[in-house]
């Protein structure tokens, strides 16, 4: 890593900042033990994975606790249970008590002494504000689902994001993307030529399959955002 090479960081935020699959799998297991179901963790995450995907292909942009709720729906009638309205619209607004990871909030108010930073997301532009603020509201520069029309992994928002930074004379070279999501961002990032570090957390899971994941090509790879932070300022010391 040279911390030299670059003026702006852009970030996915859901899954690489805000820890987002042990809220989703402790309600969904909740809601689904209940009704006298039983899934594995990664068979639950898998048959959300499938929901969402659905559901974000169907409708580009729709806002994500619509997602969330029609997810709900979605595995509801895979492992045929009767749907809770209640326990559905709790699913749905359950962005907000997402948390970051125990790491995240320190290491981006590291680089932003130093870097413009941005995030790109699927999120919607109400849900992710909230997440913002937990985040320490760092981002110069948002690109949300709602603002593209899209979701990742279209290219859509990494070119509305390096246009963001290109109207602050910081050209695409010099921009880092940093991402959870093999799928949804390494590998678009790969498809435009930009440097991009894949943060592979310890037992996570969403992002790692799906269409382009196998072909995604990190030029590093980091555990957590510590370690990725701790390596590239490290590279920005002057030589003793």
């Amino acid at each position: 890593m040279d911390a030299h090479k670059y003026d702006a960081i852009t970030f996915d935020v859901y899954g690489t900042l805000i820890d987002w699959e042990p809220p989703i799998l402790q309600t969904l297991g909740r809601w689904i033990k209940a009704n006298g179901a039983a899934l594995d963790d990664d068979a639950l995450l898998d048959a959300f994975d499938r929901a969402r995907a659905h559901y974000q292909a169907l409708s580009p942009a729709r806002p994500y606790p619509q997602i969330l709720r029609s997810a709900f729906t979605y595995i509801a009638d895979e492992l045929d249970l009767d749907i809770d309205p209640e326990e559905r619209t709790r699913f749905g607004n359950s962005v907000v008590t997402w948390p970051p990871y125990e790491d995240s909030v320190a290491a981006l108010a590291r680089l932003r002494e130093r870097y413009v930073l941005g995030a790109l997301t699927n999120m919607d532009n109400a849900s992710f504000e909230k997440s913002q603020c937990l985040l320490g509201n760092c981002f110069e520069v948002v690109v949300t689902a709602e603002r593209a029309g899209a979701y990742k992994p279209s290219l859509r928002h990494f070119v509305l994001g390096l246009t963001d930074l290109a109207e602050r004379k910081i050209p695409p070279h010099r921009v880092l993307h940093v991402a959870q999501s093999l799928r949804a961002d390494v590998r678009p990032a790969n498809l435009l030529g930009q440097d991009v570090v894949w943060i592979n957390r310890e037992g996570r899971g969403l992002g790692y399959t799906g269409f382009g994941a196998e072909l995604a090509m990190p030029m590093a790879t980091f555990p957590t955002m510590n370690a990725f932070v701790s390596e590239l300022m490290s590279s920005a010391a002057p030589p003793l």
